[in-house]
């Protein structure tokens, strides 16, 4: 119960961290982003200002021509229409200013009712040569349009207006200044003026965005002077960049007129730009790493606590199971000696069985001790090994014959073979006879039905293999993984009754991989298992480094 509160409390901790780990990185993350944005954001701010300072000058431009000279005495005008039909002489000094400013085309003059715009009536134009207004029928629809709007717009306004004019744009095409009576509330006339549009674009607004954007500014910005109802292009500050809508970074209209006109703008690769998204993937790149680095330290903790503390269950249940392995051969020996000692066992055949029983007990208590003293041995670094040239068939054939009798008595038959081609190996030969020994123990004590012992010694390559094969119980592939672990046992009700302390493979694969070689396994559940030392095999001379030869000694001695 304390394991599996301390097993919970671990994944709780592991979860904490993690949520924690993810939710400071989507606030690192957020905080990039939007440091990026700012940067970007102020990379933006100044293009937006010039573009302002752009269409308000352009604006200050067609608009400074009207302000002081059209500032008129209305009821003045009013008066001098009404008695002879026409204008003061200083109305037409002004209109003929007007006209000679290259904003405008012609100009046009009505009355407050504008018969004209509705198709009955005529309009007075102002004529250079005579610097007067003369009627014309001639009439443009753009002058018709111009000021048919400016009359509609003023029959809502004038009652509240509180100025003499009114100025109104129709689009890109004209100006129309509305003059009002502002003490009997009445519109005078109205004076249009067709707007030079080919000078506003290439003698205002290209020249403009040149100087302001231009490839001489060397500004990171393109800019199109648009033509949004038709979709035109009229200028821009890079004419070898092509217009696309899915470029515009934003767009700056022009302030109560030219409405069908806008400026709109795109960034293209920028120092500053460019810097910020290098910085915005490094940072990004490097929170990457840190963050998979910590997951997989976390996740490495995790793990290694879950491994120590299966070692630490397959620990205690080896102390267990040792210590009561131990007191059962020494109890029995007890016994049997107690008998022999109090000479109560008088017949040849019993003291035979009883120093067989003894002997037997006393072999298997000596094999539980040696593998204790390998293990410690080994993680010592203490484990003295003595390779010397060996025949592997020949140690295979010596184990067998000594050990004949013992697995005969168990019931098993024994099929060994051996190649005629093999070559020696360097090997320790007791560390051999104990790999062997633990792979023929193992084969005798996990095989119920059918009790087959197959060994067989070949060569492959440049290794000598020997296999060890049992038709027993198997081994499942879910544990096949940890099989070769200290103190590993699987969990299987056929295996609950066998006794073991899950030493012998490892002890197996620590000897074979000390003397230069490796341990593989072949398992079906149910069906059996095949375990394979791979050697490699004995040269009689090194190649050294300069290309000489350097005889190797038939016996070597030393620890690992």
């Amino acid at each position: 119960m304390k394991w599996k509160k301390l097993l919970t409390f671990r994944w709780i901790l592991l979860g904490l961290g993690l949520v924690a780990l993810l939710g400071l990185t989507g606030l690192n993350v957020y905080s990039l982003y939007a440091l990026h944005e700012n940067t970007l954001k102020s990379s933006m701010e100044k293009p937006r200002n010039q573009l302002l300072e752009v269409s308000n000058e352009t604006r200050n431009i067609i608009m400074n021509s009207l302000r002081d000279r059209f500032r008129q005495n209305i009821p003045l005008i009013e008066k001098a229409i009404q008695e002879n039909g026409d204008m003061p002489e200083s109305f037409y000094n002004l209109v003929k200013a007007a006209y000679e400013e290259p904003v405008f085309i012609d100009i046009y003059f009505s009355d407050s009712e504008c018969e004209a715009c509705d198709g009955n009536g005529s309009l007075q134009k102002f004529n250079p040569e005579t610097s007067r207004m003369e009627w014309t029928n001639q009439i443009p629809d753009e002058v018709k349009d111009g000021i048919g709007m400016s009359r509609t717009r003023m029959r809502v306004l004038v009652q509240d207006y509180q100025y003499s004019t009114r100025v109104f744009f129709d689009t890109h095409r004209s100006l129309t200044i509305a003059f009002v009576n502002t003490e009997t509330k009445q519109v005078v006339g109205y004076l249009l003026m067709t707007l030079n549009r080919e000078y506003i674009i290439q003698e205002i607004l290209e020249p403009m965005l040149l100087t302001t954007f231009g490839e001489e500014a060397n500004n990171s910005v393109v800019v199109w002077l648009h033509d949004w109802t038709r979709n035109q292009v009229l200028a821009s500050s890079h004419p070898e960049i092509p217009y696309q809508r899915r470029a515009e970074d934003f767009i700056q209209s022009f302030p109560e007129m030219l409405n069908n006109w806008n400026m709109k703008a795109a960034f293209m690769e920028s120092p500053l730009v460019a810097a910020a998204n290098a910085s915005l993937i490094r940072n990004l790149t490097a929170l990457g790493v840190a963050v998979f680095l910590l997951i997989g330290a976390l996740v490495f903790m995790f793990i290694t606590a879950q491994k120590e503390r299966e070692l630490a269950l397959r620990q205690a249940g080896f102390l267990a199971n040792v210590t009561h392995e131990l007191k059962t051969p020494l109890a029995v020996m007890q016994a049997a000696g107690e008998n022999l000692a109090d000479g109560r066992v008088k017949k040849e055949e019993r003291l035979r069985a009883y120093g067989k029983h003894i002997f037997d007990e006393s072999m298997r208590l000596r094999r539980m001790i040696e593998k204790l003293l390998d293990v410690a041995k080994s993680d010592a670094g203490q484990l003295t090994l003595k390779p010397v040239m060996c025949d592997l068939a020949e140690l295979t054939r010596k184990y067998l014959d000594e050990q004949r009798d013992y697995i005969e008595e168990k019931g098993f038959t024994i099929d060994f073979t051996s190649a005629d081609d093999l070559s020696p190996v360097m090997i320790d030969p007791e560390s051999y006879e104990t790999m062997l020994s633990n792979l023929v123990e193992n084969a005798i004590k996990y095989s119920f039905d059918e009790k087959y012992l197959g060994i067989r010694v070949f060569k492959q390559g440049k290794k000598v293999i020997v296999d060890v094969e049992d038709r027993g119980i198997g081994i499942p592939q879910s544990d096949q993984k940890n099989i070769f672990e200290k103190f590993y046992r699987v969990e299987d009700p056929n295996t609950a009754t066998t006794k073991g302390h899950g030493l012998g493979l490892s002890i197996v694969k620590d000897l074979a991989n000390h003397n230069g070689g490796d341990i593989r396994m072949k398992s079906s559940y149910r069906k059996g298992s095949t375990f394979s030392l791979h050697f490699p095999i004995f040269f009689e001379a090194l190649k050294t480094r300069n290309g000489e030869t350097k005889p190797i000694e038939n016996r070597v001695e030393h620890v690992v």
